[in-house]
């Protein structure tokens, strides 16, 4: 019979002491910090993208990053314009904390910012695409290339830069496939083969003013009629006089007419090539022409106007939209095809806020009511978040900045006013999470839009017109359309009075100054008073 061999009890527990030290070590090594794709594009609404269900046009792209990670339902930002809204996603604050309550104002990029935050933790930073603050990026990024030319908007054909290295230049081309071309070969040239973390903002002026989009699809949609929104012709009987007075409505200006096409005046058509315009003319003008016969004909008057309008609008966007939904295919596809760098990416599709596509009879952003509070957010984090998660908790602009520092394994700064909402987004139960938002647009009477500032909760809305010391209140389960202003009625009195407390609560919490909504607030120049009769 054979003598079974004994185990030296040291021998046992040094190897088990061994395995598992190893093991946490492994665990270690591969714990990576994870890389960041950050898209955004520019007004984008979330009904133009076929994850949030309106079934009014096909985005596959963008869907792929929601069916594949997460979708967030109630996703708001802090100041529905271009320039406030960046500055909130790149501080993690309020506009009133990082200095850019509105497009005009100065941008100090010596504050802290998520990319230099990311940057002092290892990473290599870039930022590609349109920019809209009112100073070039900083060394916080260690690249960058932005759009100029239009206010800092950027063109839509043979695009103008600036870059990091001190460049200008102009390349021919789509701004929207440019933009993911440079992008692409940031990418192969800083993410392949580099153990270094990167964070890479690819940043669209799509689907902001002027819409051009690009001749491959100016044919879609051509003889489709798209369905209207329900508030296209909202009459505003029940509002205070500020949406009707707005200078955003459907059919303001109907169409870029013929001699707005005059690349001696028209700073767009100034870009394109002799063979691009005659393109471009070759598919606008004869919508023109329509345009001036019906008219002659007498059949675009009232409502049959705004109608005709509205079609050219939405078809324009969504011809915009469109181009960004095949270019975020296109960095997809490069994910797909670097399988490692794919599976420790964090990528967002997200735009700087919605965008009224005809709702209340606007084209437009601004006002808090949802089209404009709202933005689309889409994120896909493998292993991390489950494939086809819904979050449906409230989160904000300023929270993308802390969400990105945390998953990162930063510790947030404490000047960030947002919260991280990774936890929830893993399908974490947090109970003290959120229940509401506050909301403050600044820009006193562009597109004759007063300041305003309100609070969203779950179910009701708040909004104070503090110019005027006016209010509308709405009950968002009952009338998700915000067409049936409520402020005032005695069913809701408790309602309102709760509300209005939790309000000037959001003020202290984000120490609001009382000169920014403290009645009475003097009238700035251009923004239309009401009449004394």
């Amino acid at each position: 019979m054979m003598k079974k061999n004994k185990i030296n009890p040291c021998i046992l527990i040094f190897t088990l002491v061994f395995t598992v030290m190893n093991s946490y070590g492994q665990e270690v090594k591969n714990d990576k910090k994870p890389n960041i794709i950050f898209i955004m594009s520019d007004d984008h609404a979330n009904r133009t993208i076929s994850a949030y269900g309106s079934g009014l046009n096909q985005t596959p792209n963008i869907d792929r990053i929601a069916n594949e990670g997460a979708i967030f339902i109630n996703s708001y930002n802090s100041n529905s314009i271009c320039g406030p809204s960046r500055a909130s996603i790149l501080t993690g604050k309020h506009g009133h904390k990082n200095g850019v309550i509105g497009n005009g104002a100065a941008w100090n990029r010596n504050q802290t910012l998520l990319p230099r935050v990311l940057q002092q933790n290892g990473y290599k930073t870039a930022l590609i695409g349109k920019w809209h603050l009112n100073s070039n990026p900083g060394d916080e990024f260690d690249y960058w290339k932005v759009l100029m030319g239009a206010g800092k908007q950027g063109f839509y054909y043979n695009p103008f830069f600036i870059t990091s290295k001190g460049e200008e230049l102009t390349e021919q081309g789509y701004s929207t496939d440019i933009v993911t071309n440079d992008a692409l070969k940031w990418l192969d040239k800083n993410a392949k083969g580099n153990e270094q973390p990167f964070t890479l903002f690819v940043q669209y002026k799509a689907t902001h003013v002027p819409r051009m989009p690009h001749f491959r699809y100016l044919d879609r949609y051509k003889n489709d009629t798209i369905p209207e929104p329900a508030t296209l012709f909202d009459d505003y009987s029940t509002r205070e006089r500020y949406a009707k007075e707005a200078n955003m409505k459907v059919g303001y200006r109907p169409l870029p007419l013929l001699e707005d096409h005059d690349p001696s005046t028209n700073i767009y058509y100034k870009r394109m090539t002799k063979d691009q315009l005659e393109k471009w003319h070759s598919y606008k003008d004869p919508i023109n022409k329509e345009y001036f016969k019906l008219k002659k004909e007498g059949k675009l008057k009232g409502d049959a106007l705004k109608k005709f309008a509205y079609q050219q609008f939405i078809k324009d966007y969504l011809r915009c939209v469109d181009g960004i939904d095949d270019n975020v295919g296109r960095i997809l596809t490069w994910l797909d095809e670097n399988e490692q760098i794919k599976e420790n990416t964090i990528i967002i599709y997200a735009s700087d806020q919605s965008y009224f596509t005809g709702e209340h009879g606007f084209a437009e952003k601004r006002f808090m009511y949802e089209e404009g509070l709202k933005m689309p957010f889409v994120m896909r984090y493998p292993n991390k978040i489950k494939p086809g998660t819904r979050v449906e908790q409230m989160i904000q602009n300023i929270d993308h900045a802390p969400t990105l520092i945390n998953a990162a394994g930063i510790k947030i700064p404490k000047d960030m006013q947002g919260e991280s909402f990774l936890q929830i987004a893993k399908g974490e139960q947090d109970n003290t999470w959120r229940k509401s938002v506050y909301y403050h647009y600044y820009d006193h009477g562009r597109h004759n839009v007063p300041r305003h500032d309100g609070i969203r909760s779950e179910r009701y809305k708040l909004i104070h017109f503090y110019t005027d010391d006016k209010y509308e209140f709405y009950d968002l389960k009952l009338d998700p359309n915000e067409i049936d202003n409520l402020y005032g009625n005695d069913r809701y009195k408790n309602i309102i009075a709760k509300m209005t407390k939790e309000l000037h609560q959001l003020r202290i919490t984000y120490e609001v100054p009382e000169k920014y909504f403290k009645p009475p607030y003097a009238e700035v120049k251009g923004f239309k008073k009401k009449s004394k009769k």
